[in-house]
């Protein structure tokens, strides 16, 4: 290493750090040395980047002044690695939950959720909420009493990506939808419905899905113009086959940030994706169409792939709902392998209610994903229950970690969880979680890795000229960590680990905004180039990189907007296999908020019928 190696820092043993309260523990914000780069700026970089004479220079300032040398690359720990954050299931007793077999059919466990659902007559009555989206019950319900059918509503959905994709809108939502294909489905069934013999309550409900996933017959591009030359699509993935055992009606491949490797939704191949809150204002990514998608009202639900926020970052941006489940709760079979030990398919939903029973049809690990270890049934809060609220809840908040954010966000988020407190009477922990920063970093560096392992075979006899500019900007700096950054990434995770397990054992679930910033304005010069803006990047993954890195489930609900009418969400993380209970406290908390959501500029009424 000689003249270029830094100075490291030496981290204390986990169990030498205090995170109580009152820790001495520093907290470190992002001060990330970047500018932002687009249209020809970010060509001229790219191009000494990829320099053989200025390239290794250029990573080598780059990586130092943002502090990964010195936090990540030459840091002395004394944890060992960690690569994969699989969990042995430590047999947690839930209340007001019902437990079902990983075996069960995707029909019956569908079936199995909507029985934890309240029925519309035990619903307490609420003043008229100012806008509500069309749930998956409501389409069972419209295509039941015969007010409309699956194939109506495909039509309708067909006339509205038409006009979503119009030059006056240019939404960007899909990347690829087959309208022979969807009528195909929608007329299936209709004729299942006509015959009074639905297979489920998603039967002939539309559901998108991220360009990340293998869904027959489209290709799986991710976002690229090139992936799907070298890997073909031959099957379903296993997600989407439990969702069309259930009737679901897939309608096509939502648009995403190109490999992942961003988090705005602007790609340069298929357009930038647009907020239906405000065209002019990025999704955030990288699962953009997906958010763009339910938030519009074209389908109750989509799924993404969360790798560093990518679900919970856009549905927070979007103002809907985002659900990642547990690392290995949810088969990975059928999803481009770019970033294997920290993604996992999740879910974009118009409500909590929706969320739980996607959740309830596509999970249940295969047993040859992971058999080292005991994955526990699927537990599913019993939400009609009377006494589900009512459960004694501790909130872990790490205030200057929670307060790092804008003031309409922080007091948006700080109001939310008072009202949890008010209303049912759960409990604040104050703690302190070391070193957020460093592990944002050591996170980068892991999904960078596998990203540029993943594709590297393929990229060798292909021209860059196919790769979006700050995707190659990317690819270069994740092609120059190497096996020791690596490593120490990895002890990291093992440490960060450590911290959280302390943390959950006082509190049940940890609380905070679930980005930094709001959405940002698209500005014409990144439409062609892409773009990288590694200050508000920073700012919107700040509070995502546990649930990543660490395995940890977690799902954000829309609590209001900014002064601008943009949507916020909040945020909780649980402890391994607690989806049951993050689904318990969203349900909550939306119960609590959803009086105040407002209607976007851009949604379509797929069911017909205003909701006003």
């Amino acid at each position: 290493m000689g003249l270029l190696k830094a100075t490291g820092v030496v981290y204390k043993p986990v169990n030498e750090v205090d995170l109580g309260p009152d820790s001495d523990e520093f907290y470190l914000r992002a001060n990330v040395k970047a500018p932002r780069m687009a249209g020809l700026f970010v060509k001229v970089f790219t191009w000494f980047l990829e320099s053989p004479i200025f390239g290794g220079i250029l990573l080598y300032f780059l990586k130092r002044n943002n502090l990964i040398h010195k936090l990540v690359s030459f840091a002395e720990l004394q944890e060992p690695p960690l690569f994969v954050p699989l969990h042995p299931y430590q047999g947690i007793t839930e209340n007001e939950v019902k437990c079902l077999e990983p075996d069960m059919s995707p029909p019956g466990k569908v079936q199995q959720a909507v029985d934890c659902l309240q029925s519309p007559e035990d619903v307490p009555k609420s003043p008229q909420l100012s806008f509500e989206r069309w749930t998956i019950l409501d389409y069972a319900r419209a295509y039941t009493s015969g007010e409309t059918t699956p194939k109506l509503v495909a039509d309708r959905f067909i006339a509205s990506v038409h006009e979503s994709s119009s030059r006056h809108l240019q939404m960007s939502f899909f990347i690829n939808y087959n309208v022979e294909d969807i009528l195909k489905q929608a007329t299936e069934s209709t004729a299942r419905h006509a015959r009074g013999e639905p297979i489920s309550v998603l039967d002939g409900v539309p559901v998108a899905i991220k360009d990340e996933i293998d869904c027959m017959p489209y290709p799986t591009t991710g976002g690229t113009k090139w992936m799907h030359k070298v890997r073909q699509c031959k099957n379903d993935a296993c997600c989407v086959s439990r969702l069309r055992a259930c009737g679901a009606i897939i309608v096509g491949k939502t648009n995403m940030h190109e490999l992942g490797a961003g988090i705005s939704g602007i790609n340069p191949h298929y357009g930038a994706a647009r907020n239906p809150y405000n065209r002019s204002k990025i999704t955030g990514g990288s699962s953009s169409g997906s958010a763009a998608v339910v938030a519009a009202g074209l389908c109750p639900v989509a799924l993404g792939v969360d790798g560093g926020g990518s679900v919970r970052l856009p549905a927070a941006l979007c103002g809907v709902v985002g659900l990642k489940p547990t690392f290995a709760r949810v088969p990975h079979d059928g999803v481009l392998p770019i970033n294997y030990t920290v993604g996992m398919v999740g879910i974009l939903a118009a409500t909590v209610e929706d969320a739980l029973i996607t959740y309830a049809a596509i999970s249940g690990g295969l047993p040859s994903d992971h058999p080292s270890i005991t994955v526990p049934k699927i537990g599913l809060p019993l939400l009609k229950s009377a006494n589900y609220m009512s459960s004694d809840i501790k909130m872990a908040i790490y205030r200057e970690w929670f307060n790092d954010c804008t003031d309409d966000i922080r007091e948006c988020c700080s109001n939310a969880v008072a009202k949890l407190s008010d209303k049912y009477g759960w409990q604040t922990v104050e703690v302190t979680i070391p070193d957020m920063e460093v592990m944002r970093l050591a996170h980068y560096l892991t999904i960078g890795s596998e990203c540029s392992d993943s594709i590297a075979s393929y990229l060798e006899n292909m021209s860059k000229a196919e790769i979006g500019w700050d995707v190659r900007v990317g690819l270069s700096v994740y092609s120059s960590f190497d096996s020791r950054e690596y490593l120490n990434a990895q002890r990291i995770r093992n440490r960060q680990l450590q911290f959280h397990e302390n943390i959950f054992s006082v509190a049940d679930v940890i609380v905070t905004p679930t980005v930094g910033v709001t959405a940002y304005t698209i500005k014409d010069d990144c439409l062609k180039t892409g773009e990288l803006d590694y200050i508000n990047g920073a700012a919107l993954v700040r509070y995502q990189i546990a649930g990543n890195f660490l395995g940890l489930p977690a799902v954000t609900v829309p609590v209001g907007y900014d002064k601008s009418g943009l949507p916020i969400g909040l945020q909780f993380i649980g402890k391994p296999w607690s989806e049951s209970l993050l689904i318990h406290i969203a349900s909550a908390l939306q119960a609590l908020c959803k009086s105040g959501y407002k209607k976007p500029e851009v949604f379509f009424d797929m069911l017909a019928v205003a909701k006003e």
